[in-house]
């Protein structure tokens, strides 16, 4: 997606985003172990613990943390050039996430805006689905991001290699 992660010159900037630009990540598939770390760490309750305890709560089963979910869909967003800041949000976990589910992250901007007083930067708004194998929705986020916008060198770079291109394409 956009990011700090990524080399310079693919990086995206604000000016580079635009209302209904859709991204998506790679996948991950989480399994029992997994789950099972990450709640004895971070979320130790039974029905993240304990398969047989499970059943009995309102989960009918092991499922992963919501926290743990999170967790994921930060690693695909980073991994698939998402490296950015975040400035707040809201989650939802409208259904668990289960062992051997296969996580892909699908994103769409809402809302791009300038800072009005910061010339380097802006804010996006996106909503980001995570989805398992069968495209139910495990998780949703709609987070607020910091992009950095183009400075006048970074601008000034892009048009030189764009007329670059250009005066080599006449040429050729």
């Amino acid at each position: 997606m956009v990011g700090a992660s990524k080399p310079a010159s693919n990086a995206l900037f604000l000016e580079d985003l635009q209302v209904g630009q859709r991204f998506s990540s790679g996948f991950h598939t989480i399994d029992e172990a997994q789950i099972k770390a990450f709640a004895a760490q971070f979320d130790p309750q039974p029905f993240h613990l304990d398969g047989e305890a499970a059943k009995a709560t309102l989960f009918s089963g092991l499922a992963a943390s919501g926290w743990h979910t999170a967790a994921i869909t930060m690693k695909l967003l980073v991994e698939s050039g998402g490296g950015i800041i975040g400035a707040g949000g809201e989650i939802s976990w409208p259904k668990p996430t289960r062992p051997g589910d296969v996580l892909a992250v699908f994103s769409e901007i809402e809302e791009v805006t300038p800072s009005r007083s910061r010339p380097d930067r802006g804010m996006i708004r996106v909503r980001s689905e995570t989805r398992n194998q069968h495209s139910e929705i495990v998780q949703i986020l709609v987070a607020n991001l910091v992009v950095p916008r183009r400075s006048d060198t970074t601008l000034a770079r892009a048009s030189s290699t764009s007329s670059d291109a250009v005066v080599h394409a006449a040429q050729g």
